[in-house]
């Protein structure tokens, strides 16, 4: 099997499918089978999971998920990226491939059918420009994920694991570590991806909480008042 963190082998690829990268979409593929590993040792994947991949792109990530997880369903938003797929993965009985915006699916129906609505963990390589709505819609729609491994711009990532006290600490800290608790995997500079982004990203799991550390009446208002505080 053809690596394809190789910039050759993207580039065969993409000429073979006239395929164009989408600064729109946000597309920036991995080119280092390193931060590849690193992934999946962060996201702590084992045989017996069931794994939501968001973005595949051409299946670099996907992969090593398929052949180490026991369920993937990975969503791409992208339609000319389909018959790239079906290339790079082939059909590995253990694998679907989702066409949609994971912004608009019906998630909650994806994981029961494919799933059995069952626990599952999610991987993806996140656009910057929607890094946060994405999170935030798994964690208030109290999917029944348990981590989220994602990466993402390194200055939110930071703002995410801040601690009080820290420059970073704000209301999106507050939100991510209401419903998980964040630990950074890695740091990704962005001369390891194709094209080159112009900031750089960091790796951050994101594991669910069974409980939030705070008992709060009203979440909403909670929330509410604490973007008030910070604004």
């Amino acid at each position: 099997m053809k690596s394809l963190t190789s910039p050759k082998v993207i580039k065969d690829i993409m000429e073979r499918h006239n395929f164009r990268f989408s600064k729109s979409l946000g597309q920036n593929f991995l080119i280092d089978g390193n931060i590849v590993k690193k992934i999946m040792e962060g996201a702590e994947i084992t045989k017996e999971d069931r794994v939501l991949e968001i973005g595949p792109g051409i299946g670099t990530l996907t992969q090593e998920l398929v052949s180490t997880a026991a369920k993937v369903v990975a969503v791409e938003i992208d339609k000319s990226l389909l018959p790239v797929l079906e290339e790079t993965l082939g059909q590995p009985p253990n694998l679907r491939i989702v066409h949609g915006d994971i912004l608009k699916i019906d998630i909650r129906g994806l994981i029961n059918e494919f799933f059995e609505g069952k626990e599952f963990k999610v991987v993806a390589n996140l656009p910057y420009y929607i890094t946060t709505p994405i999170i935030m819609r798994f964690l208030e729609e109290d999917l029944p994920f348990t981590a989220l491994t994602v990466m993402i711009q390194k200055e939110v990532a930071q703002r995410m694991a801040a601690k009080p006290g820290q420059k970073e600490y704000g209301s999106l800290s507050v939100a991510i570590q209401y419903y998980t608790k964040p630990r950074i995997v890695c740091k990704v500079p962005s001369s390891v991806f194709m094209p080159k982004p112009k900031v750089d990203s960091i790796v951050i799991a994101l594991d669910r909480l069974e409980e939030p550390p705070v008992d709060v009446f009203d979440r909403d208002l909670f929330f509410k008042v604490v973007r008030a505080a910070f604004a």
